[in-house]
């Protein structure tokens, strides 16, 4: 276990400059390999984000709006999938868009009780797996979405797209079981629900359909490139958890990394951080060994391929780091 003092984290980075916020101590701490970059074709992926919403009446729904100005779906699609074509940016930056509903709209439902869930849950899946006809505005969208990905990609991309999808469906009735229950969640507890409400996993067909070629069965199932998935997936949901603790702390969530630690060790909040810190960093390592050693065995696609999750790491702390959604993080001081 990572043991921190007040000390220790009032001084911050290495040369002991102080830092102000537990924003300041998340970056102080954190090991980002991966620099800042963006699309070039962000501000069309923004607009086409809005125009979607509308076109769909997600737009009209209550606080939709006020989300998406908050989330900036089209800014994280930019910093993830910054190589992407602006047809491919479209459909990830909707993606996102549409899991940042789904999600607001399920933790809503879900808090007032599980079961309520069942119906967004069984019309999700009905689209997914069978194909059915929406019956709803956020059904209809998610038709749509399926669409757009069936056409860009190749038949087996976009299966293993839906499965993804309907992985993550199903991961949002065990986070909603959990919110409801007095059990104790421990940090191992939360990173394995964690692992399917991410929503990551779903975009990395789409990192395969941004290859010039077809990664060959052999590449795709690699068992270093399966970690990789694991790896990056965690990651990259982990990190914006750093940055919305004190926003899921105030709301009462439980499903957040560092409050998992917090509960678990009966540490502040700024401690908790620094423990999901190491355990972020040990994971953005491994990641970084594992590439190094397979990237000699893989083709262009498939060393494009793992790129595109490298791109889910340090876009998702790039973007976290300014997102208004997240803004309650700059208002905490380093130190309890």
């Amino acid at each position: 276990m990572l043991s921190t003092t007040h000390e220790e984290i009032a001084l911050g980075i290495s040369d002991g400059t102080s830092v102000a916020s537990l924003r300041d101590l998340i970056d102080a701490h954190l090991h980002m390999p991966f620099p800042l970059r963006r699309n070039p074709h962000e501000a069309e992926a923004t607009a086409g984000v809005d125009a979607w919403l509308r076109t769909w009446g997600l737009a009209e729904e209550p606080g939709v709006t006020t989300m998406i100005a908050c989330t900036r779906p089209a800014e994280l699609a930019s910093c993830i999938s910054a190589d992407v074509d602006p047809g491919l940016l479209q459909i990830v930056a909707n993606q996102i868009a549409y899991q940042f509903v789904f999600d607001d709209r399920a933790e809503d439902i879900g808090q007032r009780s599980p079961g309520l869930l069942l119906p967004m849950l069984f019309e999700s899946i009905a689209i997914l797996r069978d194909g059915r006809p929406p019956g709803t505005l956020l059904g209809a969208a998610l038709a749509d979405l399926h669409r757009q990905v069936r056409e860009r990609c190749t038949p087996a991309q976009a299966a293993r797209w839906a499965w993804k999808s309907r992985e993550y469906v199903h991961g949002l009735l065990y986070e909603a079981v959990a919110q409801a229950q007095p059990y104790l969640l421990r940090a191992a507890d939360c990173t394995s629900i964690r692992s399917l409400i991410a929503g990551v996993e779903p975009f990395y067909p789409l990192c395969e359909a941004a290859q010039p070629d077809e990664l060959s069965p052999t590449e795709l199932h690699h068992p270093v490139v399966q970690r990789l998935g694991r790896l990056s997936a965690d990651a990259a949901v982990w990190i914006p958890d750093l940055f919305s603790a004190v926003k899921e702390q105030r709301a009462g969530g439980m499903i957040n990394l560092a409050l998992a630690h917090q509960r678990e060790n009966g540490c502040s909040l700024q401690d908790a951080v620094l423990l999901a810190i190491r355990q972020i960093n040990d994971t953005i390592e491994e990641f970084q060994v594992l590439h190094a050693e397979v990237e000699p065995e893989l083709s262009p696609a498939g060393v494009g391929y793992v790129e595109g999750m490298t791109g889910w790491v340090g876009g998702c702390y790039h973007w976290s780091r300014t997102v208004p959604r997240y803004a309650d993080v700059t208002t905490v001081a380093a130190v309890s």
